[in-house]
């Protein structure tokens, strides 16, 4: 598994909010305790909000968002999205600004935070991994609005799915679907799809199908 894969997997675990012990996670993933220990200053370096301590456990303490500044979370993927294609560019001076930025908003994430994340990190993905999924962020928030089921190509495997919610982890996003291919609930990366098309046929709310289930299917 790529370290990048890794970390990826260890959000998913952690999301639930629960706490979670470092030789757990380190058997979840299959590494040492060193290297879970690694990974979790390496989270919480990336903006994911960690907290906890060896021989406690590791939790997740709050949702990603940015309430103070009132964004959006369609608003805070063109931010990200500017912010790094600018970041990456061949203007020095720019990228520096870029930088400072990225620190300025970082800081103002959830008021939990213990721990300050790395200036302009990308940590838990690349951006040129992660920048595959964003053409398909509209579509599915359309998509989800409407309550329309989208048919999506990972791996390449078509699955036919409920889009029910985008989540955003350290700089990665991710939509939780009912999968109507699998019969269950998933958790999709969204640079993982290689195509995907909007389906004509709605989806009407069924509570067993519903977001809400997902949670507490979580706990």
């Amino acid at each position: 598994m790529r370290r990048a894969d890794r970390l990826m997997a260890l959000v998913q675990i952690l999301r639930d909010g629960a706490l979670h012990r470092a030789g757990d996670l380190a058997a979840a993933v299959d590494v040492s305790l060193r290297t879970i220990y690694r990974d979790m200053e390496t989270l919480a370096a990336s903006g994911v909000p960690i907290e906890g301590e060896r021989g406690v456990g590791y939790h997740v303490t709050a949702a990603i968002t940015l309430p103070p500044l009132n964004l959006t979370m369609t608003e805070l993927e063109a931010l990200h999205m500017g912010l790094m294609a600018v970041g990456g560019g061949n203007d020095t001076e720019l990228a520096t600004a870029a930088n400072t930025l990225t620190q300025k908003l970082d800081a103002v994430m959830p008021e939990d935070r213990s721990r300050s994340p790395a200036p302009f990190s990308f940590a838990i993905y690349p951006f040129a991994d992660a920048a595959k999924g964003f053409q398909h962020l509209p579509q599915i928030r359309q998509a989800i609005r409407a309550r329309q089921k989208l048919l999506l190509s990972i791996g390449g495997h078509h699955r036919t799915v409920r889009p029910l919610q985008l989540d955003y982890w350290g700089r990665l996003w991710t939509c939780v679907v009912w999968c109507e291919t699998t019969k269950g609930f998933d958790d999709l990366r969204v640079d993982q799809i290689t195509d995907m098309r909007i389906l004509p046929s709605l989806f009407v709310d069924e509570p067993e199908k519903s977001y809400t289930a997902y949670l507490a299917q979580r706990k």
